[in-house]
Formats: structure tokens, sequence, C-alpha cells
């Protein structure tokens, strides 16, 4: 069996550890995520105000944020919950005894109610997440799969000689450029493996800048850097540049199978994860993961020894997070922290959210 099948049986056949979940030595069955629950202290009504998103208005409601879209789904006041404006009034009220969230249009734009159109300009709108922080990290971060990096164009100088470049320089390139104008330039960075098997998801890219093609000659190419975050070397490669759009058209739910990983790095080199940094997961597309997906973070419990035998026992995991995903890639995922009652690291272990957790997590308020 190779690597990579056996990776993805890995994650098919994990239905153990978290994704199921075991408690005393006998096995959970696995449960999807609850239905949404109101706080004890939800308010009545809440106006939004300019700076918040849509997690933090469904958190004063909600015990858990990313089940908004089960309160606000089917609500003819709220067609779209992601054109959402500062001066809006979201109140609480009750269908068929089922919480839900209604809407009054403020008085900063055009509001017809048959049929209901809104005219107000959309850089406005409530974004789901802080969009500002994530497209950041999109911009400065990629990965690739096996040989894609190696087998790319690669500057073998700067204008005039130059050992670096930057914005408005000139650089010579070698190799086989793929058809376009515009390019994204690379460095290699954090080479990801599966924490179990070891085989190989993917290659972290740290981006340097954007470049222009300017003409081709046989093997080697001039291109102008018309953007740069940092100083362009010998030997940084040239690929086509991703189409990273960050768009509030997306919305979290939990995942509709049992999915089990871990949090392989925290790109940036930070050393105590908490709410809103980015970290990378060893799922992706392959497991079923989807853009939007929430999952738990599960830290390890401690291993102490018994008193009466003396053997070494580990004592059971506990949540500590919510993580919502907003990149994906094939085996690799990027994740943004929502939520963290500790500090989260490298190799704690993520799944989807169960029942079990939704009722614990209410206790600690997200």
């Amino acid at each position: 069996m190779s690597e990579q099948t056996a990776g993805g049986c890995r994650r098919w056949l994990a239905l153990g550890a978290l994704a199921l979940g075991i408690a005393l030595g006998g096995l959970l069955p696995f449960e999807p995520a609850a239905a949404a629950t109101l706080r004890d202290d939800a308010p009545s009504r809440y106006t939004v105000t300019r700076g918040d998103t849509l997690w933090d208005i469904a958190g004063r409601f909600l015990d858990h944020p990313w089940q908004w879209p089960e309160v606000w789904d089917g609500n003819p006041q709220i067609d779209d919950p992601h054109w959402i404006y500062p001066g809006d009034v979201i109140y609480l009220y009750r269908e068929n005894g089922q919480p839900r969230l209604g809407l009054e249009p403020g008085q900063g734009g055009v509001v017809r109610l048959s049929p209901q159109v809104r005219e107000v300009p959309r850089r406005e709108a409530i974004p789901p997440l802080p969009l500002e922080s994530v497209q950041r990290f999109l911009d400065a971060n990629r990965i690739v799969g096996p040989g894609e990096f190696d087998n790319a164009a690669y500057v073998i100088a700067g204008d005039d000689r130059r050992i670096v470049s930057g914005a408005g320089d000139r650089i010579y390139v070698r190799g086989e450029l793929p058809p376009g104008e515009r390019f994204g330039i690379y460095r290699r960075g954090e080479r990801y493996l599966d924490p179990d098997s070891g085989e190989f998801l993917g290659l972290e890219l740290e981006t340097l800048g954007e470049a222009r093609l300017v003409r081709r000659d046989g093997d080697v190419a001039l291109l102008r850097v018309t953007a740069s975050r940092q100083e362009i070397r010998q030997g940084d490669r040239l690929l086509t540049q991703e189409s990273l759009p960050v768009t509030p058209a997306f919305q979290p739910h939990a995942p509709e199978q049992p999915l089990e990983g871990r949090i392989l790095a925290v790109p940036g080199g930070v050393q105590f994860i908490g709410r809103l940094d980015v970290v990378a997961l060893d799922l992706g597309q392959r497991d079923g993961l989807s853009r939007g997906a929430v999952l738990a973070v599960e830290q390890q419990g401690e291993t102490l020894s018994d008193p009466q035998t003396g053997e070494p026992v580990q004592l059971p995991g506990e949540d500590a997070g919510w993580l919502m995903v907003f990149r994906l890639y094939d085996r690799v995922s990027y994740a943004l922290v929502m939520h963290a009652t500790r500090s989260l690291a490298v190799g704690d272990r993520v799944h989807a959210p169960r029942s079990d957790d939704l009722l614990a997590g209410s206790a600690r308020r997200p």
C-alpha cells in the first residue's frame, strides 16, 4: 500500500480517537452537532456597529456563533445574512418554538419591502469574519504539490547584476514560464508531512512579490517586479499567481462526516496560538473538508502515574477552541482560530463538532 493510500485510509479508519470519540474504554458513536441554542444572556435586540463581524453578532445570541445559518435560514427578512450593515437592528424572536433572528434595517440605505431591495454600498456590509487579516495571510502564503516548486523557473540575476531586487527593478529568470504575463515570486517554506504516516502533504511557499513579463528570449525571460514584500534573490522561483479572493459568500458549518486531523504548523512563527491566529491543518479536500467548515480543537490530556499500579495513564483530551477553514488544498488547509479557551499548540488534534462538544461548550461561552 502506498503512503498516500495509507494516509487516506488512516483518516477514514480513524473513526476512533476523536471523530467517534473514546470514553472510559468504550467507543461513543459519532453524533452530528446539535441544533443551535441561545445564550442565557442573549439580548432581545442588538444594533450593528462598524467593526462587527457576523461571528461577533451571532456570538451575542448563540452558544456557538458558527451556527448562525440555522437561526437565519429561511428568514425572509434576511434572505442573505451576509449583507447586514451598521445601524441595522438584529432582534430575537421565536417561530414554532425555535429561536430566530430578525432584521430591522437602519436608515443608511434605501429599502423597498416588495421585493426587498437595499441600495447600500457593498463595501460597508458586515463581513462573516475579519476578512482583512485573512487576506493578508493569503497574500503571503501558498501550498504547492510535489515537484511544482523545484521545476519552476528561477531568478538568475537582477538588473545591473544586483544581488537583491525589489519593486520597480528588472530580473532575469531562467526556465519554462507558464503562459501569461503576471507571476508570483516565491521562496521555499515549511514542508508538511503527515504526523503518523510521514506522507508528503504539501510545501508551503512564502510570497516575495509579483512580476510582469517584459520579453522572452529562449529559456531566459526578462520581467519587471511590480510589487515586493521582501528582497528578491537568486534562486527564488516564479509561478502563475494564485487567485485568492476573500469572499463573504461562504457560511460556517459543521462537517457532514466525522473528521480527525492535527494542527501542523503556525505560519509566521507564532509560539502561542490564540484567537484570530492562522494554523495549517493536515486535512484537505480529499478528506471531505470544505471552506467554512468549523472544527473543534482537542488538547491531549496529561499523562499521570496510576497510584495503585504505577502504570502511566493518559487523561482524556479536552476541547480548547474552534477553528474555521478558509483556504483549502488537496491535503492541507488553513484555518482561523475563532475561539480559544487556552493557548493552542502544534500537534493539537482537531475534529468535527459533536453533540457532546456543544453541550460542554455552552458552559464555556465561545
